[in-house]
């Protein structure tokens, strides 16, 4: 059946309006790959309300939930294919999708630093290739990784000590000769318990929220990498927004970095927390801090140099100090 000219032209204009009204506003699906009661998704909430709250009429966030409703270790993917538009991520999280992800654990200078020296532009390069996302911004920040163990040491040496690692530290571990160990968090605390582990790497914040401080002696200090938790965004989603869209999101990611001030803050207050607790601290001198926090940054980009020799070799100037 033959369309009449007044037909065609109510089509064009139904679909110029649906084209219009989906250019005044979209809705972006956001999942988090930590939980809801967490510290990271408590500082986002506030964020995504004021998004919203700015955002009528242009952009808004619809929050989906945590690993109740996906799985962390599937978030990556679910971002790359555009099952979700934004995740709450971090790279250790999905390397199954790009191990590159994971490099971001090594930066040294802070995304304010990133954005200026062109180590920002350079990652979403890699991440539009390989991962077709857009790295929107890093929103956690001065938050270095720990050894937390029940059998005090006077050197960096783990022999001898059950560790309980995730990937992001497996080879430094093992480089310090621990005998490392994989299970999920919600175990860890059964596994100090019990003797299974001596201990664990864990960030400066985080463990009196899964309780493990009732379970710990020893924090060894100093820290070395930095937990790395971003907004990423699927690429075709990022591209088919407006101009104004665009704009505003990158905006409202920036605005949010600018609080990552905040980070700095909540590592002094969890360090004097756990001091309180009774957790120890272990400290070496000078000369073997520096040695140890090297041995790290050695090991960690070694391990990336395998993995992608020509990308490492690009991060690592643009990543440290």
């Amino acid at each position: 059946m033959q369309r009449r000219p007044w037909m065609q032209l109510g089509a064009a204009l139904m679909l110029g309006l649906a084209s219009s009204v989906w250019a005044q506003e979209t809705t972006l699906r956001l999942v988090s790959s930590f939980a809801e009661n967490g510290i990271y998704v408590q500082r986002l909430q506030p964020w995504i309300a004021k998004f919203n709250a700015e955002g009528k009429g242009v952009l808004q966030i619809n929050f989906i939930g945590g690993p109740k409703a996906m799985p962390s270790f599937e978030v990556g993917n679910a971002v790359k294919t555009g099952v979700v538009d934004i995740a709450l991520n971090t790279g250790a999280f999905y390397t199954n999708v790009m191990p590159e992800a994971d490099f971001l654990k090594l930066t040294q200078i802070t995304i304010a630093e990133q954005r200026k020296n062109g180590a920002f532009d350079a990652i979403n390069r890699v991440w539009n290739e390989k991962g077709n996302m857009q790295y929107l911004g890093r929103i956690v920040e001065s938050q270095p990784f720990h050894i937390y163990t029940n059998k005090k040491i006077d050197k960096p040496d783990l022999s001898g000590q059950k560790i309980r690692i995730t990937p992001v530290y497996r080879d430094f571990f093992q480089a310090l000769s621990a005998n490392v160990i994989t299970t999920p968090p919600g175990e860890v605390y059964t596994a100090l318990e019990r003797g299974v582990v001596d201990g664990y790497g864990w960030p400066i914040g985080g463990i009196f929220d899964l309780n493990w401080h009732e379970k710990t002696k020893f924090r060894v200090d100093p820290g070395f990498y930095d937990a790395e938790v971003s907004l990423i965004m699927n690429l075709p989603a990022y591209k088919r927004l407006s101009d104004a869209q665009r704009a505003f999101l990158n905006k409202q990611v920036l605005a949010l970095e600018a609080e990552n001030t905040f980070w700095v803050k909540f590592a002094a207050d969890e360090t004097a927390r756990q001091a309180k607790a009774g957790i120890q601290t272990i400290a070496f001198d000078a000369a073997t801090s520096k040695a140890f926090r090297d041995k790290a940054y050695e090991v960690g980009w070694a391990g990336a140099a395998k993995q992608s020799p020509e990308i490492a070799a690009r991060f690592k100037t643009l990543f440290s100090k």
